[in-house]
């Protein structure tokens, strides 16, 4: 079978409290979207980025793939967390030839781990001819765990193509969607469930990533101990709902309460990461921050980053220059969907002739 050039891989998130599934394909209008979906994983199948019931995010995958009818194989999925590690580092001017001959060698002058324990990746972002030195970014992330990720993959039927890195997805869906401007510096912040994934990017090249071991677990968990009901009930309550609830109810004063204390919490935290950042780059300053992951959808934690963080905030919609069917995909759904799709999206971006 000889596969167009022009092919979209699918684009695969799993996630702590769930599996995304996106699937775009290429027109003469641009991109068109032709399938989004969700499946719920329950609490501890991915701990720490790590999969700890394969089985059941296998038949999350499989789900998705057989209501969405998926024919497509070809897949990209992505990783982040405290195994794998993203830094910019800056070499001497060389070719790619070379780069490739010593990058074994600079990985371990930077990466915590033992080299053979991980897989390498690198890109030139940022080529500085004029001073002889060239910026690369430069990627490390588990064996145990990218096997792990890529055996679910294909144990659910698909063909796992590409391996990238959450805030590389997030960067590509912004600049599709909302394009980077000339001396403008965004910072995108994913807010998954446990890990909230930073992407600071000026002038469409990243400057500074960033994982917090923190999410909308907390928020759930802190809900659950504090009214002494489920996980489940704690997180109906978390995203503005609750058992028994209409859905015009006011949410109850000490839900309001929780959620604002988590999500003070979480914007200093946000907070503290950008304070290093700027420390280390005195002439970059914020234009905008973008946010996406579920945890995003608490309107209150928008308002809250954009008070501490002084920055315009926003959620980003994943959707908002990708075609789709309004009587497959109406509006209101995909407005539903966009803070959660944002990875997906963006992985879905990757074409199958990519090596």
């Amino acid at each position: 079978m000889v596969i167009s050039r022009s092919q979209n891989c699918v684009g695969l998130d799993i996630g702590s409290s769930g599996v995304k599934l996106t699937v775009l394909k290429g027109s003469k209008r641009g991109l068109e979207l032709k399938a989004f979906d969700h499946e719920t994983l329950p609490p501890e199948t991915i701990v720490d980025g790590a999969v700890m019931n394969a089985t059941v995010v296998e038949d999350a995958i499989h789900k998705l793939t057989s209501r969405n009818k998926i024919k497509t194989k070809e897949t990209a999925m992505s990783v982040s967390g405290n195994t794998v590690i993203v830094k910019k580092i800056r070499l001497p001017l060389m070719t790619q030839e070379e780069l490739e001959e010593s990058i074994q060698w600079e990985a371990e002058q930077h990466i915590p781990f033992d080299i053979q324990d991980v897989f390498i990746g690198f890109e030139v972002v940022a080529p500085k001819t004029e001073q002889g030195q060239m910026d690369v970014a430069l990627v490390a992330a588990k064996k145990e765990m990218i096997n792990d990720y890529q055996a679910v993959c294909m144990n659910a039927g698909l063909e796992p193509l590409v391996v990238d890195v959450d805030a590389f997805a997030l960067q590509n869906m912004y600049e599709v969607n909302y394009g980077y401007h000339r001396g403008e510096t965004v910072v995108l912040i994913d807010v998954g469930n446990s890990v909230v994934t930073m992407n600071v990017v000026s002038d469409g090249v990243t400057m500074f990533t960033r994982d917090l071991s923190l999410g909308g677990s907390d928020i759930t968990e802190e809900i659950q101990r504090q009214l002494n009901i489920t996980y489940r009930e704690a997180e109906l309550y978390k995203m503005g709902g609750g058992p028994g609830m209409a859905s015009d109810e006011v949410l109850p004063q000490e839900v309001e309460s929780i959620i604002q204390d988590k999500a003070e919490d979480m914007a200093h935290e946000i907070q503290r990461s950008l304070d290093f950042y700027a420390a280390t780059a005195a002439e970059e300053e914020i234009d905008k921050i973008a946010l996406s992951g579920g945890t995003a959808a608490i309107p209150s934690l928008v308002r809250t980053i954009e008070r501490i963080s002084g920055v315009q905030t926003e959620v980003a919609n994943p959707f908002r220059k990708i075609d789709y069917d309004e009587r497959e995909f109406p509006p209101d759904r995909i407005q539903e969907w966009a803070p959660i799709a944002g990875i997906s999206v963006g992985l879905a971006l990757r074409r199958t002739d990519e090596t």
